[in-house]
């Protein structure tokens, strides 16, 4: 299926059947586009990227649930990046750290580090966190120790949710690999 000549219900229709050629080819036709919308509604460029990913996992997960009596299969893709857009706004919105919060984070990544030195000289953990890139080492410490969530981390960070979930879980399995 090329992007050219390209039906969105049919794709839609091949993408609940399980052909990644089609979604692919929804992607290849309608992402710039759908940048575009999410972008005006998030007003960031990699937070509308990371609305256009959420977007497309959705598409491919949903695509059964499309009904082309109810509607057309553009307006269907483009209302699933407008909710994901707008949900997303309204979760930043939610996770804005107020100053207490701010300060309290700052305490805890400056103690990052002494969390590890604290570790056992011996200490396969102290010795697996030592080898982790340190923007690893200080959110899964951040996280597993100090208790904060990803979405407090992404708003401290200023990254998308979405980067601070990804960084964390390569730093986990790195630990993971290391300790197994």
């Amino acid at each position: 299926m090329q992007a050219g000549d390209l039906d969105i219900e049919e794709a839609l229709r091949r993408c609940a059947g399980g052909d990644d050629a089609a979604l692919r080819a929804i992607y290849e036709r309608e992402a710039p586009r759908m940048i575009g919308v999410a972008q005006r509604i998030v007003r960031r460029r990699a937070l509308a990227e990371e609305v256009v990913q959420d977007s497309f996992v959705q598409i491919w997960r949903r695509a059964a649930s499309f009904d082309a009596a109810r509607g057309a299969g553009r307006t269907w893709i483009y209302a699933i990046v407008r909710h994901r857009a707008i949900s997303i706004l309204r979760n930043e919105s939610r996770l804005e750290l107020d100053a207490d919060g701010d300060a309290a984070a700052a305490a805890a990544e400056e103690n990052a580090d002494d969390v590890v030195t604290k570790l056992s000289d011996s200490s396969s953990l102290r010795r697996c966190l030592e080898h982790l890139e340190e923007r690893a080492r200080k959110l899964i410490v951040l996280t597993y120790v100090h208790g904060l969530s990803h979405a407090e981390l992404a708003a401290r960070e200023g990254v998308p949710l979405g980067t601070v979930k990804s960084w964390i879980r390569r730093g986990a399995l790195a630990l993971r690999e290391c300790l197994g």
